[in-house]
């Protein structure tokens, strides 16, 4: 029997071809966002020269470089310099749920793992790394200490990367802290960057391991601090042999 187009939908169908597309497609987007998420969860390897290096983020980030997007590749090569290898970029889920979906990002925080491409492919023993760290860290001055962030930030011209605290020095670990005065238009709100960058020995690789968080409120600082550390413990971890 011939079914008249113009009849309504009979009890349990959902009507003509193309809706039944859109209720699949409906169902498929969080399906496949889901999938994505658990999957850029996981730690995955990178082949550096003859070693192999696992990577994972932290809980509630997922690496992004497997998605091939120019706008996510152009922000992390604004992260770091031309002369890394960007190995990992990570945004928080709830990011990567909103850019899946065709939304903006918030983009408030966000983390790096890079090598510098003049070492990939070359073993690195402790005395070339400490060479690397005395060269990565050069001009950056003592640690400013300040027992007020936000005021100390103020007072700091628009746009340099001002070190506020050492984290961790060890010989295969330089781990820094950093906040950073955003330019903005007269007027405007303040706009505070803070991130810490860590220059890791790893399996004879020289690694910056970076995180990224806006300054909103006296949680950021610890927040970036903690989950930096816990971080580091957990990639030395997974790349112990």
């Amino acid at each position: 029997m011939i079914r008249d187009p113009a009849a309504p939908p009979r009890p349990g169908s959902r009507g003509p071809p193309e809706n039944r597309i859109a209720f699949v497609r409906a169902l498929a987007i969080p399906l496949l966002a889901c999938l994505s998420l658990s999957c850029a969860a996981s730690p995955f390897a990178v082949r550096l020269g003859a070693e192999r290096i696992v990577l994972d983020a932290p809980p509630g980030f997922a690496d992004t470089l497997d998605l091939g997007s120019p706008r996510l590749l152009e922000l992390a090569e604004t992260l770091t310099s031309a002369s890394n290898r960007i190995l990992l970029f990570a945004i928080t889920d709830a990011d990567l749920r909103r850019f899946q979906q065709g939304d903006t990002p918030e983009f408030r925080r966000y983390l790096l793992v890079a090598t510098p491409k003049s070492l990939e492919r070359e073993r690195v023993g402790l005395n070339q790394f400490r060479e690397y760290v005395i060269e990565s860290v050069r001009g950056l001055g003592n640690p400013a200490e300040p027992a007020d962030i936000r005021k100390f930030l103020e007072a700091q011209p628009a746009g340099r990367a001002i070190l506020l605290q050492e984290l961790r020095r060890k010989p295969d670990a330089v781990s820094v802290f950093q906040g950073t005065r955003m330019p903005t238009k007269a007027k405007e709100k303040p706009v505070y960057l803070l991130s810490t960058t860590t220059l890791l020995l790893m399996q004879g690789k020289a690694l910056n391991v970076s995180a990224f968080t806006g300054y909103e409120g006296d949680a950021d600082p610890e927040w970036l601090k903690s989950v930096t550390l816990r971080w580091l413990d957990e990639l030395q971890r997974l790349n112990r042999r």
